[in-house]
C-alpha cells in the first residue's frame, strides 16, 4: 500500500479507509475532497469477467457492480492480515462501462483501437454507467450504480489522430479513449451528469455512507 502525500481532513475513527485503484482520477477526487486514504491497485480480468456475464444474459449495469466488487474483494483480501484487532478496513471498489448504441465499449488495448473508438462515438450519444462498492472487513455493506449521457461532437479522423497523439499513452486508460477531466472536453457538445460520476467515482453517495459509519474531521481523533 502506498499513502497519498497530502494533508488529510477526513477519516475514520479506527478504521482505514482503502481505495482499490490505480486510477489517478479517481484518487485525485478522494484527495482532493480531503479523505485520508490508502491505495491499493489490484488486477481483475475485466474482458474476461464481461465476457463471463454477457454470455449469462447478465445486464451492464449489473456487470459494473459485479466488477467494481470484485476489485474491492481482490484488495481486501490482500489486507486483510496487516490490521490490528482492534482496526477495520472500508475498502472501495469502482467501475465503469460506457454502452453506445447498445455495445459496451471496453478499454482500448492499442493507440489504433483508441482512435477507432474515438471516430465510432463521434456524433452520438453514449452512457457512462459507474458503479462504486464498499466492502468493510470484507463484506459488502453498499453499492452505488450512477448513470451519465454524453454526446460528443462530429469530427473527423484527423481530428482523433492529433488527439491521440497529444494524450498519449493515456488514451489506453478509459473506454471511449477520452480523458474528460483535461482537453478531452472538447470532444463533446452536451453532458449530463454529475461530474465526478463521470470521472469514475461516485463521490456525493460515498461521503453520505461513509459519514453514517463515523466519517469526522481526523483532529475530532485526538
Amino acid at each position: 500500500m502506498t499513502r497519498p502525500a497530502v494533508t488529510a481532513f477526513l477519516g475514520l475513527p479506527n478504521a482505514s479507509i482503502i481505495l482499490a485503484s490505480a486510477s489517478v482520477a479517481r484518487q485525485n477526487i478522494l484527495r482532493s475532497a480531503g479523505i485520508d486514504f490508502d491505495i491499493m491497485p489490484v488486477a481483475v480480468d475485466e474482458a474476461q469477467v464481461r465476457e463471463g456475464a454477457l454470455a449469462d444474459d447478465m445486464m451492464p449495469a449489473d456487470i459494473a457492480v459485479l466488477l467494481a466488487l470484485l476489485k474491492a474483494q481482490a484488495a481486501s483480501q490482500q489486507i486483510t492480515t496487516a490490521l490490528s484487532a482492534t482496526s477495520s478496513a472500508y475498502v472501495i471498489g469502482c467501475d465503469q462501462i460506457l454502452i453506445c448504441e447498445g455495445q459496451i465499449i471496453n478499454k482500448p488495448d492499442t493507440m489504433n483501437t483508441a482512435k477507432d473508438q474515438l471516430c465510432g462515438l463521434a456524433g452520438k450519444t453514449h452512457k457512462l454507467l459507474s458503479a462504486i462498492v464498499l466492502l468493510r472487513d470484507g463484506q459488502r455493506i453498499w453499492h452505488h450504480l450512477a448513470e451519465s449521457s454524453l454526446t460528443m461532437r462530429a469530427f473527423d479522423i484527423a481530428f482523433a489522430e492529433a488527439y491521440i497523439r497529444h494524450i498519449g499513452d493515456a488514451a489506453l486508460f478509459s473506454p471511449g479513449a477520452y480523458r474528460i477531466e483535461s482537453v478531452g472536453t472538447s470532444l463533446f457538445t452536451k453532458i449530463e451528469g454529475d461530474h465526478f460520476d463521470i470521472l469514475g467515482l461516485p463521490l456525493l453517495p460515498l461521503l453520505a455512507i461513509l459519514r453514517e459509519h463515523g466519517l469526522l474531521p481526523l483532529e475530532s481523533f485526538t
